[in-house]
């Protein structure tokens, strides 16, 4: 583990050892209900728990787990939190039969100034309104048309790449998605733009992340502010040549899309669901890609079956029927969705009293599914801190146990409008990652992780990256 990881993770340690809280109930469940109270404890006066979260968010999910049970509640930021973590309690929750968890309000206190009236962040009958408008930017004539823009953004970012000793994936695959989301999402190579546009959409991710969460200068919360203020202003700049284009990136899109009853998008929805969805495809893909390429570098063997897969599609790129050409892709993939599940957490607010697997959770109790967790502890997957791609196959069917046990794109009405927008960039550019490079990892080398949408290398995941010794002639996609 690097420098930075350990001190993270003793500092954490050595707060929450000074300040043992007691096990309390979050709340006494009604007279003769029958229901039982959520054990857990609050942590450090006012961050509660969130250092140790952050840190070392899989372990601390673990550890709560064993002492508490798969539904429990600590403190984080000022609040007092339930976190589920059993398929059968996201279920619950996700599914969300009874209309009593709020995705608006849930997030809203940790992105809402940053991503408000993104897609995740509505609620109810107006979350059906705004989803049944924005499907139809994401049918697959849609995501042929955005592949075709995808294929030469690739092409041009991987050609800054320097191969090497000390290659650091992370930021790589970051700036590459963040040149392609300029063109995808918003239909322009932006040159010197670029780099104040990508600051400013890290300074609103990274808002969310603030333990003090005020408009203070310099703050992390300050800096998150102004950079939706930038992305907006940007937006709106572009918004009346983008209604009056017919372009095919997804800015233009939103412009002229409408729902099956006719309904469209006011400006202001626009800019809303455009920064959100940049924000959700750009961090998910970035995670994915990180940690799949980390994963092939440990496992050699893994490495070359898909290359060879890639090779015997004969094309440097692929073409939209190509992504169900790449099972063995699939399996691998699937396995990081397990291991290092992007969305790592789905946050919701109880809008009345309710219940979850028989504990009693009051309404205005913020509510965290933890599929992370979940996907990563033995009671439901066989070596759980393994990597097993074949623990997907027909044969083993690992992930059938419970249609939640994996559940890296959540579920219900919330479901991630964009997951096969996600699979299909994450397979393009490792498609042709394969094709161009061969790269390894020294054997005993475990990343230090931290916490962003999901869990994120901290070190820049250094790798030794070779270009492909032998190029085996191919021709270009059509």
């Amino acid at each position: 583990m690097s420098t930075i990881g350990r001190r993270a993770k003793s500092a954490a340690a050595a707060l929450a050892e000074r300040y043992p809280s007691p096990i309390r109930i979050l709340a006494r469940p009604p007279a003769n209900s029958e229901l039982r109270p959520v054990l857990g404890d609050y942590g450090l006066p006012v961050i509660g728990r969130a250092l140790e979260a952050m840190t070392d968010n899989l372990d601390f999910a673990r550890r709560r787990v064993e002492k508490y049970g798969p539904v429990q509640w600590t403190g984080l930021l000022g609040r007092r939190v339930v976190t589920v973590v059993s398929p059968e309690g996201i279920e619950e929750v996700l599914t969300d039969r009874d209309k009593v968890y709020s995705a608006q309000h849930g997030y809203d206190f940790f992105i809402g100034p940053f991503f408000r009236g993104g897609i995740l962040l509505r609620d109810f009958d107006e979350h059906r309104y705004h989803r049944r408008i924005l499907q139809h930017a994401f049918t697959r004539p849609r995501l042929v048309g955005y592949l075709d823009i995808t294929t030469p953004a690739i092409e041009r970012g991987m050609r800054d790449w320097v191969p090497g000793n000390d290659f650091q994936l992370f930021p790589a695959i970051k700036h590459l998605l963040l040149g392609m989301a300029s063109e995808v999402f918003m239909g322009a190579r932006l040159g010197p733009e670029a780099a104040r546009l990508e600051r400013a959409f890290v300074d609103a991710v990274l808002g969310g992340q603030a333990l003090v969460r005020t408009n203070l200068p310099g703050g992390l919360w300050a800096k998150g502010l102004r950079g939706r203020k930038v992305l907006e202003d940007y937006c709106r700049r572009e918004l009346p040549a983008k209604r009056a284009g017919t372009g095919d990136d997804l800015f233009s899109v939103l412009c002229h899309t409408a729902s099956d009853e006719g309904h469209t998008f006011t400006d202001q929805d626009i800019v809303d669901h455009l920064i959100f969805v940049l924000m959700a495809a750009h961090d998910t893909s970035t995670i994915a890609l990180a940690m799949l390429g980390y994963q092939l570098g440990r496992h050699p063997e893994w490495q070359d079956r898909l290359r060879a897969e890639s090779q015997a599609l004969g094309k440097d790129s692929l073409d939209y029927d190509d992504l169900d050409r790449l099972p063995a892709l699939d399996l691998v993939f699937k396995e990081i969705l397990r291991m290092y599940s992007p969305v790592g957490q789905q946050i919701r607010e109880t809008v009345r009293d309710t219940a979850i697997q028989g504990y009693f959770v009051p309404a205005g109790t913020t509510v965290v599914v933890s599929s992370h967790a979940a996907m990563r502890i033995d009671r439901w997957w066989h070596d759980p801190d393994v990597f097993d791609p074949e623990r997907f196959t027909a044969e083993r069917q690992e992930d059938k146990s419970h249609r939640y046990v994996w559940a890296p794109f959540g579920g219900g009405a919330h479901k991630c409008i964009g997951l096969y927008f996600g699979g299909m960039t994450v397979k393009a550019i490792m498609h042709r990652m394969l094709l161009r490079y061969q790269w390894t990892v020294p054997a005993e080398y475990v990343p230090p992780m931290g916490w962003a949408t999901g869990p994120i290398p901290l070190d820049g995941l250094p790798i030794n990256l070779r270009p492909l010794a032998t190029r085996v002639e191919t021709r270009r996609s059509a």
